[in-house]
């Protein structure tokens, strides 16, 4: 799957998808495993999209190795971001549908819930999102800085 888009329209979609996804997780209740299996989904395809576009660099030919190795490092952070939250998703998944089995069977005994609960893993998620704008607009500056490109082709 060749991208034709260039480094500040990745940067850009990334960014935009990862401020969506973190949009999503503040504002919606994800009391609905459908709506937690689609913010999973969403976290694995910025995860793909950074995973790729690390693929990518690597394959191009080195302009200021120290710089080069910068980006590359950022770039990794973004996925390991993006695959950290989703694992975290994919926890509160568990979590809830695990809760939801033990409200299912509970007799006349006190119900007691497996802690952390879905709504903390969606916290650690949301937390580990806030990182990957950061990180963009980093490569965005470095990029106008060690490469001399253009404002205009920065964004």
């Amino acid at each position: 799957m060749a991208d034709r888009r260039g480094l500040p329209e990745i940067l850009d979609l990334i960014e935009a998808d990862a401020r969506d996804l973190h949009r999503a997780l503040r504002t919606n209740t994800i009391g609905h495993v459908q709506a937690l299996t689609a913010r999973i989904t969403e976290a694995q395809t910025l995860s793909r999209t950074a995973l790729q576009l690390f693929v990518n660099l690597t394959q191009q030919p080195l302009r200021s190795a120290p710089a080069h190795l910068l980006l590359l490092d950022r770039v990794a952070h973004i996925a390991k971001a993006a695959q950290d939250a989703g694992a975290e998703l994919s926890a509160a998944l568990t979590r809830a549908v695990e809760n939801q089995h033990r409200r299912a069977h509970a007799t006349h005994e006190p119900l007691v819930l497996l802690r952390p609960s879905p709504q903390q893993y969606v916290a650690s998620a949301t937390d580990l999102l806030d990182a990957i704008p950061a990180l963009c607009q980093a490569i965005q500056r470095d990029s106008l800085t060690t490469f001399n490109l253009p404002a205009s082709e920065s964004r």
